[in-house]
């Protein structure tokens, strides 16, 4: 198991003992679930962060709304300067820090309405009464498998390799243990993951090899759920391609997980001499930008290359300081279904379903069954 924190470990017990009365006052019918007109899908992870849930939610978006579905994407816009349900416009100069960085960029890779605050059901309400009359609706919940306040038709819940080590909060990064897989209509793993060893330790303490994450994920799949395997890949800016940014790029990033840009950009031949790494949706500054450049002059760079949640939060003011050393190149992160018609679907099977069940008469509001 891996601690990341290991001051923190007394205090995983406490957490570990939160998460089971809520679930005991939820299972009683003590806190309440909302259901809105439209049906939802919840987009989520197990661990706090780095899993990867906003490219699978770009992606599950663009599908639908090819399908002919009228989509939008609820989220809580972590990170955010302002209180209140709001819709996110990504045009807008502050839009980063009015909005939350991922729904930004979610709204401007995709094009759907994106709307951000805290109550997610106040969000949809408001979605659904300006999409109006909508014949076939569905809202995607952004970061949701533990937002169990609304009610969802169908819990998609990204797994990766490192979640099957991790520790619970605080120690670790997981939110809940992989028992709570029990509750999710589709598990999604990486292709790049699907065959790769999960390393452990034995009961002796000793390095041992454990089956796979595809095996795994398997074994903890629920009865009648579905696995996705799902592939992802950086896309360069035209027409230079890995080289928009000279021979010698220095990266910088603001995610949960910079090592797996950085590896990223190396394998696909972006030759980066050193990555810089703030804490994740960390607001940039122009002290950190005059750093990110302090370390490409002292590396002999020839340019930047970042993230497009990180390009997002850039002013006007830093790209052009970054641009005066070099050029600055902003690399897409893209997520592929293996099996897009397989995923399509079954989504709609289930959404067709729920549709259905809604034009019945019936009270809409609190949902009988926890999840």
């Amino acid at each position: 198991m891996t601690v990341r924190r290991s001051w923190a470990q007394p205090l995983v017990p406490l957490y570990r003992g939160a998460l089971w009365c809520k679930d005991r006052l939820r299972n009683a019918g003590w806190m309440s679930t909302r259901r809105l007109e439209w049906p939802v899908v919840s987009v989520g992870s197990l661990s706090a962060g780095g899993a990867g849930k906003t490219p699978v939610v770009i992606a599950l978006a663009n599908l639908l709304h090819e399908a002919g579905w009228t989509v939008d994407v609820l989220s809580r816009g972590y990170g955010r300067s302002e209180r209140g349900v709001e819709r996110v416009w990504p045009g807008r100069q502050d839009a980063a820090r009015r909005f939350g960085d991922e729904p930004v960029l979610i709204a401007d890779r995709t094009g759907v309405p994106v709307w951000v605050g805290a109550d997610r059901y106040a969000a949809g309400r408001r979605a659904e009464a300006e999409a109006g009359e909508q014949r076939r609706g569905v809202h995607l919940l952004d970061d949701g498998f533990q937002h169990r306040r609304l009610a969802r038709e169908v819990d998609v819940v990204l797994l990766t390799s490192d979640d099957l080590e991790d520790a619970l909060l605080p120690a670790g990064n997981l939110r809940e243990g992989l028992g709570a897989l029990q509750r999710a209509d589709v598990v999604v793993v990486r292709h790049d993951e699907w065959n790769a060893e999960v390393k452990g330790e034995s009961e002796t303490g000793d390095s041992a090899s454990r089956p796979s994450l595809g095996k795994r994920a398997w074994e903890m799949l629920r009865e009648h759920g579905h696995l996705w395997t799902v592939r992802r890949s950086l896309r360069f800016p035209t027409p230079l391609k890995v080289f928009g940014a000279g021979l010698r790029p220095v990266a910088f990033c603001a995610v949960a997980r910079p090592e797996g840009f950085a590896a990223m950009l190396q394998e696909a031949g972006c030759g980066i001499v050193e990555t810089v790494a703030f804490a994740d949706h960390h607001r940039y500054s122009e002290a950190d930008i005059r750093r990110v450049i302090e370390v490409a002059k002292g590396l002999d760079g020839s340019g930047f290359v970042t993230t497009e949640k990180d390009a997002v939060k850039l002013t006007e003011t830093m790209r052009e300081e970054l641009m005066r050393f070099g050029p600055l190149m902003v690399v897409a992160l893209d997520a592929e279904f293996d099996d897009r018609r397989a995923v399509l679907r079954s989504l709609e099977e289930k959404l067709e379903t729920a549709r259905s069940a809604a034009r019945k008469p019936g009270k809409r509001g609190e949902e009988e069954r926890p999840r």
